[in-house]
Formats: structure tokens, C-alpha cells, sequence
């Protein structure tokens, strides 16, 4: 069984605006985080119907960004809420997990897009197929910190 950690909490008020890290934050069951344009409903994609009340990345995929490609994706710039290390994101589509003590549910990869690429001025879009993260909704709320253990 595995079990593995938080490292980041990102959230922005809206698409395009800087990532703000937060060292904790409150989860709202079926809405998002608190402040954050998902569950604001101003990001570039809440008028698309998706499960998208929280964004989950590795930090495996940014190691390996730098390591293969030279290209350094920081923790501010991928887009997604929620930095992780040893939680194995893919297979999490339609599972339960904790992280700390919220309760989430994977609802489906994220897909990578050129939107990443614009927003980066990185040519990364390519380079994270199906390693993008995942989206996942909220199903027990709460408040979560950064070291927070990850766990089924």
C-alpha cells in the first residue's frame, strides 16, 4: 500500500493570474477551495461541465521535466492546486483518498494543453501526456496544510 505526502497548496482567484502557495487551506465538498477560480467559477474552464474542484500534479513529473528535458516547471507554474510526492495520480481515476483528513474522489486525468504552454512560455504540453495530473472532486471538506500525508 503506498502513502505519500503534500508538498504544495496553489490557488489563483481567476484563469491567467499568478498561482498564490499557501501553506494551508480549506476544501469545500462539491465546490473547491476556498478562493480559488474553480470554485469561484472564473477559470478558464469552469464553463466546461468536468469534475474539477481540485487539481492533483506529481512532483515526479516536474523532476522528470528537468531531468529528461532540461525544462524546470516549477510548482507555481503547472496550474494545478495540490503537489504531491509518491501518490500514484493515474491510478486514482474513480478511487477514494485522504489527503489529510479530506476525503477526495479522482474523477479523471487532467489532459495537458497548449493553455499550459501560453501561460509558462514552456513547451511542456507534449512532454506531460498522461502525466498531467488529475482532477478530482471533494467529497468530505476540510482543512488541509502542506505535509499532509496522502493515503487510500
Amino acid at each position: 500500500m503506498w502513502q505519500g505526502s503534500l508538498l504544495h497548496i496553489h490557488t489563483t482567484p481567476e484563469g491567467r493570474a499568478p498561482m498564490v502557495e499557501l501553506q494551508s487551506a480549506k476544501l469545500i465538498e462539491g465546490q473547491g477551495i476556498e478562493g480559488d477560480r474553480y470554485a469561484l467559477g472564473t477559470g478558464k474552464y469552469s464553463p466546461f461541465p468536468d469534475i474539477r474542484e481540485v487539481t492533483l500534479i506529481e512532483v515526479e513529473t516536474l523532476e522528470a521535466l528537468i531531468r529528461d528535458h532540461d525544462i524546470d516547471l516549477s510548482p507555481e507554474e503547472h496550474r494545478r492546486n495540490l503537489t504531491t510526492r509518491g501518490v500514484p495520480l493515474n491510478h486514482l481515476v474513480g478511487k477514494r483518498f485522504r489527503v489529510g483528513n479530506v476525503l477526495l474522489e479522482g474523477g479523471r486525468l487532467n489532459t495537458p494543453c497548449r493553455y499550459l504552454d501560453l501561460v509558462t512560455g514552456k513547451t511542456v504540453c507534449d512532454l506531460m501526456e498522461h502525466r498531467s495530473g488529475l482532477n478530482c472532486s471533494i467529497v468530505q471538506g476540510g482543512e488541509i496544510r502542506t505535509g499532509d500525508i496522502i493515503k487510500p
